[in-house]
């Protein structure tokens, strides 16, 4: 065999010096793999995927093609790559491997890519000359992160975080059901997409990104493919992709995953993106893809989201992760608390210091860390025991720049009434009816635990009750918490609301 100059290769003469019946250019052969291609996978898909790929050369056996973007090199190689082969040995016996490049480093000069042809290469054994990257990539069980896929990607996902697994999330009253939500999204026989799309919303450091990792690593290990954007991610790849005019390609990988996470959806911007991300969740859902979304806030209050990616979204499962309540704020403590002890072995916190910080500490799960890793930084660094008063030090920065706003008794009282359908009159009233009591005893309880008054204030302003009534009040409310989960996270809600 031997290379003409305008890159065709010729059969050698037979030894009349006739040319035998099989004699046929690169470029002939080429033609024909193009076609059977074109036959195999259908028009849209070819039009996608191998209408820019060129042939440069085919030298010793090796058919050098090109494409124009680093990502259609990466694209083809990971998921086309057999199937390219197998179509030009069918063609023709001269090739038994196949090495894509990218142009714009080849050059489009005939010279320069014949001396990238001749330019010493890996000798693959009978397949195509594919690096390292692309098995990655068609090892579905530890598939990398799509920015480890390629350098220059027009979409690249985010890494999982390791730490942020299943295992390690712990599970209380406030979180419970988002998290058996996500577990069984993640853990959905046969991949079969449920409550689609999955709607996470919470307020900062309160466990729903650590969901969102948790059901991507879960789904990851079972071999299917997931990308995990966070919002500024997905418009990047997607303005990247329109500069780059590769805009079908990224909409067709994106669109061909099994799982897509999309983390602070409410950053969303730019009505061509917004209706895009539209256009992948219809085209998913549709496909029977499973999507899950997190975000600050639910799907109706995204005002600046276009109405209908929100109707899309609040069409599936939506589930708000709460406020982190007491308990779960000790467990999590505790639960890091242990964790640095395998480390730092002399790190000790008494059941009084956790319960402080736990009481201290209300705003979400990093603080909660925080408070962890000061606690951890004065007993290793000083060398004393953890007591109530170096706790106090070591997060007072904490508490302080975490206080609540300042909260009236006349506020409590006109939410409560608002919230229970009663009048503030009622609850400063002497009616006695059940729907009166609750929330007049409700108002009390919240206005000895939000305020700083005493209980004979708190009596004087609902209607000048004795301060005894008001430790009544208190007392029965409280007892209530602990037996009765829907009234906590009832009160739970209006202490939010109250501090807001």
């Amino acid at each position: 065999m031997y290379r003409s100059e305008d890159h065709r290769t010729f059969a050698a003469p037979s030894e009349n010096g006739v040319e035998g019946p099989g004699e046929q250019t690169a470029a002939d052969v080429w033609a024909r793999v193009k076609r059977r291609l074109r036959a195999e996978l259908g028009e849209d898909i070819f039009a996608s995927w191998f209408g820019r790929l060129e042939l440069d050369s085919v030298v010793e056996g090796c058919a050098y093609l090109t494409v124009p973007t680093r990502f259609l090199k990466s694209w083809i190689e990971s998921h086309y790559a057999d199937r390219v082969l197998a179509v030009y040995r069918s063609e023709t016996g001269d090739v038994d491997r196949v090495s894509i490049g990218v142009r714009n480093t080849l050059g489009r000069d005939p010279a320069a890519g014949r001396r990238a042809a001749e330019a010493p290469r890996p000798a693959p054994a009978a397949s195509m000359a594919m690096p390292s990257i692309a098995g990655e990539m068609k090892s579905a069980a530890t598939a990398a992160p799509l920015e480890e896929r390629g350098e220059n990607s027009d979409l690249g996902g985010a890494p999982l975080d390791t730490r942020l697994t299943f295992d390690s999330f712990i599970v209380g009253r406030s979180n419970a059901l988002a998290h058996a939500a996500a577990d069984r999204v993640a853990h959905a026989q046969n991949g079969q997409a449920i409550y689609n799309p999955l709607y996470l919303h919470a307020g900062v450091g309160l466990g729903k990104t650590h969901l969102l990792h948790a059901i991507g690593h879960a789904v990851r290990a079972q071999g299917r493919r997931v990308i995990y954007l966070t919002a500024d991610r997905f418009m990047y790849g997607f303005v990247a992709s329109l500069k780059a005019q590769t805009s079908l390609a990224f909409k067709e990988r994106l669109r061909g995953i099994d799982l897509l996470i999309i983390d602070d959806v409410q950053f969303i911007q730019g009505k061509q993106i917004q209706q895009e991300f539209g256009h992948t969740l219809n085209a998913l859902i549709d496909a029977g893809r499973q999507i899950v979304i997190a975000a600050d806030r639910p799907p109706a209050d995204l005002e600046n989201l276009d109405e209908r990616v929100r109707s899309r979204l609040a069409g599936g499962l939506v589930v708000e992760v709460s406020a982190l309540d007491e308990a779960l704020r000790t467990s999590i403590l505790t639960t890091r608390i242990e964790a640095l002890k395998t480390i730092h072995p002399t790190f000790d916190v008494g059941p009084n210091v956790i319960a402080y910080v736990a009481r201290a500490i209300t705003a979400n799960g990093r603080d909660l860390e925080g408070a962890v890793n000061r606690l951890l930084a004065h007993a290793t660094l000083t060398g004393s025991a953890i007591t109530l008063e170096t706790a106090e030090t070591a997060i007072r920065d904490l508490v302080r720049n975490r206080e609540p706003k300042r909260v009236k008794i006349e506020d409590i009282q006109k939410l409560v009434a608002s919230r229970y359908n009663v009048s503030r009159s009622d609850i400063l009233s002497e009616r006695r009816t059940a729907a009166v009591v609750r929330p007049r005893q409700i108002a009390m309880y919240l206005s000895k635990v939000l305020t700083l008054r005493s209980l004979p204030e708190i009596g004087r302003r609902f209607g000048g009750r004795d301060h005894t009534t008001v430790l009544h009040a208190v007392r029965k409310i409280e007892k209530a918490l602990g037996e009765d989960h829907a009234l906590s996270d009832e009160v739970e809600l209006l202490k939010r609301m109250l501090q807001e």
